[in-house]
């Protein structure tokens, strides 16, 4: 019978260490904090009757917690600043910014936060929260796609998540040209935590 030798038995045992401690990150529960640099939220409307407009918020924050064994016990809050609204277009992200459409400087805070959690398939689930938009809260129902857990380059746990839905803007009080613009807004909101318990090591 061939014997190992001494450093691979070490090298075994290191990758059965590192894997069971992987799968231990994903079976237990963990709170995460939004990554901003790896988030994005990104809207579509209809501009007149014509082509869709593309644009995007870009400061995303927040958190979300998240635990495979117990989808229920999830729970997500993400918020975008409405001035950092951009469309490639600075004259109109100043009006989408301004009182006719987002009123960033009254209602400076777009907030999606969930308040129930079910889970549909493999890595789908269906959210329950809250959207408050222009200081209009509503509550929605959205689809929700988990992408993936990783650990980085520096040992830290990574999670992310990728919602699809869509909402009627006259709902929120953003009426500005009804005719001009689709009432429905397209919204893909995409998400990557850093796990909290590994912040302190990245600074």
């Amino acid at each position: 019978m061939r014997r190992r030798s001494p450093l691979a038995v070490l090298a075994l045992f290191a990758l059965i260490a590192t894997t069971l401690a992987f799968g231990a990150s994903l079976a237990a529960a963990a709170d995460f904090s939004i990554d901003p640099v790896h988030s994005t939220v990104i809207f579509k409307v209809h501009h007149l009757g014509a082509a869709n407009v593309y644009g995007r918020f870009d400061e995303v924050s927040g958190s979300f917690s998240f635990d495979p064994a117990s989808p229920a016990s999830a729970a997500f809050d993400v918020s975008v600043k409405a001035e950092s609204v951009d469309t490639n277009a600075e004259k109109r992200d100043q009006h989408i910014a301004g009182p006719d459409f987002l009123d960033s400087k009254q209602f400076p805070v777009i907030r999606l936060k969930s308040k129930g959690v079910k889970k549909t398939g493999d890595k789908s689930y269906q959210v329950a929260g809250d959207l408050e938009l222009r200081g209009v809260t509503k509550p929605v129902t959205i689809d929700v796609e988990y992408t993936g857990t990783s650990t980085d380059p520096r040992g830290t746990t990574r999670a992310g998540f990728e919602a699809k839905f869509t909402i009627n803007r006259m709902d929120y009080g953003v009426s500005f040209m009804p005719d001009g613009l689709g009432k429905d807004v397209a919204l893909i909101v995409s998400i990557e935590g850093v796990q909290k318990s590994a912040e302190a090591t990245q600074k």
